[in-house]
């Protein structure tokens, strides 16, 4: 490129020679600084040497010009005659291999002085293609004479090395043992300090138990040039787990450098095992083995801190026995200890391992409930803890039924900090006792209201599924002719006196307390005979879909009951569709998909439910046996006037199509939305333009006096 007349530049050529010549400059100016001779060299009998930095005199006493050409002085005879043998193998054996060399020997200098040397080197092509060898030789002689002299000072010492009562060892920085002595290998669990060095050659990952430990070893002994009682849980060779407390401190040459690690150990674990039990009786309950007041309010303030974090909720439950009084009062102390054992027992195995249960004193009890994000889940859970302490309980071969009164407070509602929580849910524990016992009562209102409602929908739909009370309502899917291709089945509930019931009300209720089966199950059985009796002379089958719960996955063999309906009714499978939501592959994918293939193998159909509304879609379409896609209504609401939800629609639309799915369209409220869905490849098409959902009987009708919507 050529620069404009008003900037004039030295010409490109001048700017690169100069630069070539300043590195040369540098690299001639580094090579010959260098604290080692720098080296290249043919590989022949005698080394000859082409190149050698100034470095050479220091290390030999020999200039360069000494050194370089056939003439020179070779360095096959400045190495010691009793290592050139196995200098030569090693370099011939990197040369055959073409790896890197490095190698340790001696020189004899001009004035006849022995020097230890350390040579590194590899084998290269030079400018010509030929052989060389290049590398750095580096004056090892004060290593080599501290090495010695400790070699020296260890043979002197080794008896009381190999005698003393503790354990002593030297490391190096990177985790590998030098030396250990017996009583380490002892301590560890090892035949002899040789097997312990050739085994644990990874401290770090091999010997303590806690990760970290060994770099936080290594940190102190950078910082402080020691450590003084670093207690460590560690491993032995069988697996066991000891305490040790390590003395250790840095080893460095005469110049400082490092050399090891070097220390004792002693086996600490009866001082552990001791300390541990006097925190346990501090922190525990002598009777029940439980946390107490100490522990529990520990316990508290970690859990308000983990619910500030996660925005969950925080759940203190103050729990009081019923009549304990009258147990422990007529039948003796023992007894009542027996008793309140046995509860503190029965607590713990209805918690998770992340909550706690602990006892204040007396028959009075807290526990502390972590990570629920509703309501319904700690009621479910308080509905099990009042079910399993109320089992009978036998006491001096007499069976008891002790009850128990709960008092329930949440964090951040009803308190910010432990004292408010513990108070709040006292005075709900109290009303709970004024309620009649054996139950548990929110200290909010609201919240009592909720779980009120719960348990009394709970109670009521189990009544209602016994008495057959569930209803089931179609709501018809048509073609883009907007002919009836099939119908969605939907639970529908009126209660005398609740009244109509929703199912967003009562689903939940029956996910959470196993009812969903039975649920399911009642509406199947209606819909596959209305099915069977809708397609008995119909020429273009009508296919009933039912959706299905994530929780049923969970149960036992939910292929086997639909299979019984299908042959109860008398339906054919492939009038049936199974929808289903991505929540079913959350849990056990493995399962999940064995489920679904059993149901494809029976014949049924299946579809992806509110596609659009989760991040996994797109792979479990592509992964799972999956029939139909339904476009969520989300992506179907304002696509006839949004022009981003409409770029969605037809992308979700293409995204099925070309998977080779049926599309279906929900939600569907206008024609304009039905026509812009139709004109973009949708195949089927459901919602409030068409019908709301209907009773049976308007089924009947419907497709009694003509199939199109």
């Amino acid at each position: 490129m050529t620069l404009p007349p008003s900037r004039p530049q030295r010409p490109r050529k001048s700017l690169l020679s100069s630069e070539v010549l300043d590195r040369s400059r540098v690299l001639d100016t580094l090579v010959n600084n260098l604290d080692a001779m720098t080296y290249r060299c043919l590989h022949d009998a005698q080394w000859t040497m082409i190149f050698v930095s100034q470095g050479c005199v220091a290390l030999t006493g020999h200039s360069a010009a000494d050194l370089i050409g056939p003439s020179g002085v070779s360095w096959e005879l400045i190495t010691h005659e009793e290592d050139r043998g196995r200098v030569r193998r090693a370099v011939d054996r990197a040369v055959a291999s073409r790896q890197r060399f490095s190698v340790q020997y001696r020189i004899v200098t001009a004035n006849g002085l022995i020097k230890w040397v350390t040579e590194r080197g590899v084998a290269v092509h030079d400018e010509q293609g030929q052989l060389v060898i290049e590398g750095i030789i580096e004056d090892y002689t004060v290593q080599k004479a501290t090495l010695d002299a400790l070699e020296q000072a260890e043979s002197r010492y080794r008896s009381i090395f190999e005698n003393a009562s503790e354990g002593i060892f030297q490391s190096t920085r990177e985790g590998r043992y030098l030396a250990a002595n017996q009583a380490l290998a002892r301590l560890y669990g090892y035949a002899s300090a040789k097997a312990l060095i050739a085994d644990l050659s990874d401290i770090d990952r091999r010997l303590y138990v806690q990760s970290g430990r060994r770099e936080e070893f290594c940190r102190l002994m950078e910082l402080h040039g020691q450590v003084l009682n670093f207690e460590s849980e560690v491993f032995r060779q069988d697996g066991s787990r000891i305490w040790i407390s390590e003395n250790a401190h840095v080893v460095r040459d005469p110049a400082g450098r490092f050399i090891c690690y070097e220390g004792t150990v002693q086996d600490i674990s009866e001082r552990r095992h001791y300390q541990a039990q006097l925190e346990r009786q501090a922190n525990h309950d002598l009777l029940t083995g439980l946390p107490n007041r100490i522990l529990l309010a520990d316990r508290i303030e970690q859990g308000l801190a983990h619910a500030a974090r996660s925005g969950y909720y925080l759940t203190l439950v103050f729990m009081d026995l019923d009549n304990f009084k009258f147990i422990n009062d007529g039948l003796g102390h023992s007894a009542g200890d027996e008793l309140l054992k046995i509860v503190a027992s029965r607590l713990t195995g209805c918690l998770r391992s992340s909550d706690t249960v602990a006892r204040l004193g007396g028959d009075e009890f807290v526990l502390v409930l972590n990570d629920h994000y509703r309501i319904s889940t700690v009621v479910t859970l308080l509905e099990r803890v009042v079910q399993d302490v109320g089992r009978p309980i036998t006491l001096g071969n007499r069976e008891f039924q002790v009850t128990s009164s709960l008092g329930v407070a949440l964090y951040p509602e009803d308190g910010e900090d432990a004292q408010s929580l513990l108070r709040h849910a006292d005075v709900a524990m109290y009303e709970a006792k004024k309620r009649g016992r054996n139950n548990f009562q929110f200290f909010t209102p609201e919240l009592n209201r909720v779980a009120d409602e719960r348990l009394n929908i709970e109670a009521a739909m189990r009544v209602a599924l016994d008495a057959g009370g569930f209803e089931v309502h179609y709501q018809p899917k048509v073609d883009r002719a907007r002919r009836v291709t099939g119908v969605e089945a939907l639970a529908r509930w009126t209660h005398k006196e609740l009244g109509p019931i929703a199912p967003d009300r009562f689903i939940p209720v029956a996910e959470e307390t196993g009812l969903i089966l039975p649920l399911t199950l009642a509406v199947l059985r209606q819909a596959f005979a209305a099915g069977q009796r809708w397609n008995r002379e119909r020429q273009s089958p009508l296919r009933v879909a039912v959706n299905l719960s994530a929780q049923l996955f969970l149960t036992d063999d939910i292929v086997g009951h639909v299979a019984g309906l299908l042959e109860q009714t008398g339906l054919s499978a492939r009038q049936v569709e199974l929808e289903i939501t991505e929540t079913v592959f959350l849990g056990d994918n493995d399962r999940a998909v064995t489920i679904l293939r059993d149901f494809k193998a029976l014949g049924l159909s299946l579809a992806m439910d509110d596609f659009g509304t989760g991040y996994s879609s797109l792979g479990y379409l592509r992964r799972f046996p999956l029939d139909t896609m339904k476009i969520d209504r989300s992506l179907v609401t304002d696509v006839e006037r949004e022009p981003e939800v409409a770029m969605i629609a037809r992308a979700a639309i293409s995204l099925g199509k070309s998977l080779g799915k049926t599309v279906v369209a929900e939600g569907v409220e206008n024609a304009a939305q039905f026509d812009f869905l139709a004109l973009h490849g949708c195949d089927e098409f459901q919602g409030y333009l068409l019908s709301r959902p209907v009773p049976e009987a308007a089924i009947d009708e419907l497709l009694a006096q003509h199939a199109t919507i």
